[in-house]
């Protein structure tokens, strides 16, 4: 599979296993899921504290290298996340030491910031009046290059970061992020964001590249649209694969998520062949560009984002 070399210096495959999933199925049905996921070729795989999905992650990989599948810890790519609710600078290198144990591992190989959010410890559930706090750029990330100092995550980085918090970050930054995961697909594009990323040797990685269509504020913008689909017949394969390329000729890593294993294998069936440079043109003119996930849940007049362009900062 194909890697790309971070600004750590760390190799990361393109193609990541995503492991959000709602509702939560049960731990067994995951570890099983997970382990498909390995025998059809999977090496990196994307948690969060969030998700609910260490545990059963942490077994999976535990389980494929008691059965051989995988020869030893060094071959896997594990991602994690900070939670919102961890966002302080007392509290990172605690929560990744909690996830560590949830994962049953001695590192991860990226932790990422998982929104340039912070709330009230012990916040559950999505009412957050009252529970959103000033969040720390400054020393958050200081505690996350602790992480990294450590040895307790071998690349760090952040998720859904705009421009201008990525430039406050870099202002204090020793360690600059290696990875910003964020929405990415053709039906939201970035390139506003992804050049500046670019420009500051940060690599951008792509959740939701298929607009997250079953997901509560999934579309159908990508696996319904009519170019894509033309693009596809034409080339002989599926929707889902032209959209996947699209992102990967842009220089930029997707998380991708099935439980279908015919689905697990196809979704990486996507080297070794290439969209037109009258593919590419189309693809960036003619679809409509819209945000699937504006994180409205993050907005309050009592909190630090009045609106959903102070969150993003006004990147489109």
């Amino acid at each position: 599979m194909d890697v790309v070399v971070l600004s750590s210096g760390h190799g990361m495959p393109l193609i990541g296993f995503g492991t959000l999933t709602m509702p939560l199925p049960m731990h067994d049905v995951l570890t099983f899921a997970y382990l498909d996921a390995i025998e059809a070729g999977y090496r990196h795989f994307d948690t969060a504290a969030q998700y609910g999905t260490e545990e059963p992650l942490g077994q999976s990989i535990a389980e494929a290298m008691k059965r051989g599948l995988v020869e030893s810890r060094d071959k896997f790519f594990i991602t994690t996340k900070l939670w919102c609710t961890d966002a302080h600078p007392n509290l990172v290198v605690p929560a990744l030491k909690n996830s560590l144990k949830r994962l049953g591992l001695e590192y991860v190989d990226l932790y990422l910031i998982h929104w340039p959010v912070r709330l009230k410890e012990g916040t559950e559930g999505i009412n957050l009046k009252g529970k959103l706090l000033p969040f720390d750029i400054k020393g958050t990330w200081e505690a996350m290059e602790e992480c990294s100092k450590l040895g307790l995550a071998k690349s760090i980085g952040v998720s859904n970061f705009g421009t201008k918090k990525l430039s406050q970050l870099l202002i204090h930054a020793t360690i600059p992020p290696a990875v910003n995961q964020v929405e990415m697909n053709v039906a939201w594009q970035q390139e506003k964001l992804r050049t500046y990323c670019r420009e500051k040797g940060i690599h951008v990685s792509g959740w939701s590249p298929l607009a997250a269509n079953g997901a509560p504020w999934g579309s159908l913008a990508v696996m319904e649209n009519p170019l894509l689909k033309e693009i596809a017949i034409a080339k002989g394969k599926t929707v889902a694969q032209v959209a996947l390329r699209w992102i990967y000729e842009q220089g930029s890593s997707i998380i991708v998520k099935s439980s279908n294993k015919e689905r697990m294998r196809g979704n990486l069936q996507i080297l070794g062949w290439e969209l037109s440079q009258d593919d590419l043109e189309r693809m960036k003119l003619q679809i409509p560009q819209r945000r699937g996930c504006a994180g409205e849940i993050f907005i309050a007049e009592d909190g630090p984002y009045k609106s959903v362009d102070e969150l993003w900062d006004g990147d489109a």
